[in-house]
């Protein structure tokens, strides 16, 4: 599954620089550039004045570039080929950004007693988290599992339906250093993307 990847543009005038000698194929930067100069100053100003929070921001960035949601079979847990290629989409993006904390939420449809539905649903947060981890995502980046059961219906039906069973992963915080509002955040944030982006590609091509 292709991820449609956005990145935003650190506001500075360093971005334009190449790296020295061969070894580097692409500018210091690039996959950075979305088009909106200045993006990443902007809300790290806002993050710093308590306009909008890191979570808010990352929380867009992650519905635009990671699917959230994964289904499952009809009263069952276990994790389908498609389910778990969607994870490990979910687990790289995680992992890159240990700032942000996690609340995995589990569905079902409406088939069953409320009870078993609600068991069923936390069954699958359960598992989805589980699967996570064992890709390398910190435990203690997933700060909860909760259980919605039926009442939650992406599609409104008494009977089997396939989009309701699923689970949905949501950003619900971000780490605080300290008491202060992490001056400068979302700054280190745009900035580790942005030396990521100048990783060294080595040239396999034979002259």
């Amino acid at each position: 599954m292709a991820v449609n990847r956005r990145f935003f543009l650190l506001g500075s005038a360093g971005l334009g620089l190449s790296a020295c000698g061969g070894s580097f194929h692409h500018e210091a930067g690039i996959g950075l550039d979305e088009g909106g100069f200045g993006n990443p100053t902007m809300h790290n100003h806002l993050v710093q004045t308590g306009k909008i929070s890191l979570a808010e921001i990352m929380t867009r960035r992650f519905h635009d570039e990671v699917p959230s949601m994964v289904n499952f079979d009809f009263d069952s847990a276990a994790l389908s080929a498609e389910a778990k290629s969607t994870l490990r989409i979910q687990a790289d993006w995680m992992k890159q950004f240990p700032e942000l904390r996690y609340t995995i939420y589990g569905h079902t449809d409406a088939v069953g007693s409320n009870a078993s539905n609600k068991r069923l649903g936390l069954h699958r947060a359960r598992a989805v988290r589980r699967y996570l981890v064992s890709l390398g995502v910190p435990h203690r980046s997933i700060i909860a599992v909760v259980s919605r059961g039926e009442n939650q219906p992406l599609i409104v039906s008494e009977g089997r339906e396939p989009a309701n069973r699923r689970t949905v992963t949501e950003i619900s915080g971000s780490i605080r250093r300290g008491a202060d509002m992490m001056n400068g955040e979302y700054a280190r944030v745009i900035q580790r993307e942005y030396v990521a982006s100048a990783t060294e590609q080595h040239n396999t091509a034979t002259d």
